[in-house]
């Protein structure tokens, strides 16, 4: 399994890489100079379980409001870096935990070695990106069209030129907003390092598409045992970033913790609204640190029955709810109590 031979990388206070658990980021969407809404995103991706942000730094303000961010959040801090290696060198110097660079778009050796020689000074980890829309025009004559082939060697060859300044602190991004394409990349690349790499769909699209599109991205990358960090790119609030990446982690087995909702597609048989009881019951259970699954039926006829692999579970008749435990009705209450019964059961859950 390649994440578990990959090299170790330190962010900040969190550990990527060698077989530790997948991390889980994000990026604000905040103008990073306006330091107060952008502490405000960071603080509630925090509590959403982001795990690693990043922030643009395409100024020097940016750059030095990175300093008053890191004092206020409680995570580790990218700098993001498009063409000026000179944002690089002064997010180094502002106290960024890593820096994400295209070492083909900021200029020449000199510039790159003088950005590789911060990183190294402060022992900072640099995240080599490449994407799909920016492979340069050679590679995409070389083979053809934008290949994954092309992306690999695109991207390996922007690590020689970090490895040949003599510095091994890397972390590889290979990206393309298409899905079978970037599996392809990630095999190709997976079989070629041993850095930690950092996946993800970019450009994925909006809440709905986007999360259909990296679930399956990521779900054949990250089956392969390939990937030591995540992010789900979607168009709209960040913090859905952070729930669709849980998610695709927890179905895969590859992140414990936090109730699992299930809940029946509806039919002719549903009396009650369903749709709504169960997006408040994903609402209700996501303060609650238990690792349970807890099933949300629409028919007290089959209900029990079909909530039988959850631990707890509530169905819906005409008038009357039922409560269920391992598929057995424990008690039936009025419908329009389901919810608070389930609540009373999590809050007492051991």
């Amino acid at each position: 399994m390649h994440r578990e031979s990959t090299s170790k990388v330190q962010i900040g206070d969190v550990e990527i890489g060698g077989g530790s658990p997948i991390k889980i980021q994000s990026m604000t969407n905040t103008r990073t100079e306006d330091v107060d809404a952008t502490v405000a995103q960071i603080l509630r991706l925090e509590d959403a379980g982001c795990e690693i942000i990043r922030c643009t730094v395409p100024s020097l303000e940016a750059a030095q409001a990175l300093a008053q961010i890191k004092k206020q959040i409680h995570i580790p801090l990218v700098a993001d870096i498009h063409f000026d290696y000179k944002m690089a060198i002064a997010a180094i110097e502002n106290g960024a935990d890593k820096i994400r660079i295209n070492p083909g778009n900021i200029g020449g050796p000199e510039r790159v070695r003088a950005v590789v020689d911060a990183a190294k000074e402060r022992n900072i980890p640099i995240r080599v990106g490449v994407n799909s829309g920016s492979l340069e025009k050679e590679l995409v004559e070389k083979y053809g069209g934008v290949t994954a082939e092309g992306i690999v060697e695109s991207a390996l060859d922007k690590v020689r030129m970090i490895e040949e300044q003599g510095y091994r602190n890397l972390v590889i991004s290979i990206k393309s907003s298409d899905v079978l394409m970037c599996v392809k990349a990630h095999e190709l690349l997976a079989d070629q390092t041993r850095y930690p790499l950092h996946v993800g769909i970019t450009e994925a699209g909006t809440v709905l598409s986007g999360s259909i599109k990296s679930s399956i991205g990521l779900g054949l990358i990250l089956s392969q045992g390939i990937g030591d960090t995540i992010r789900v790119s979607l168009t709209g609030d960040p913090v859905e970033e952070i729930r669709a990446a849980k998610l695709i982690l927890r179905t895969m087995g590859l992140r414990k913790g936090g109730i699992e909702v299930v809940s029946c597609p509806t039919c002719g048989r549903t009396k009650i609204d369903l749709i709504g009881l169960a997006s408040r019951v994903e609402k209700l259970v996501e303060d609650y640190p238990l690792n349970i699954k807890v099933a949300v039926m629409g028919c007290a006829v089959n209900g029990p029955g079909e909530a039988r692999e959850a631990d707890i579970g509530i169905a819906g008749g005409q008038g009357e709810g039922l409560l269920i435990k391992k598929g057995e009705i424990v008690r039936k209450v009025p419908e329009e109590q389901l919810l608070a019964v389930l609540k009373e059961e999590l809050d007492n859950w051991s």
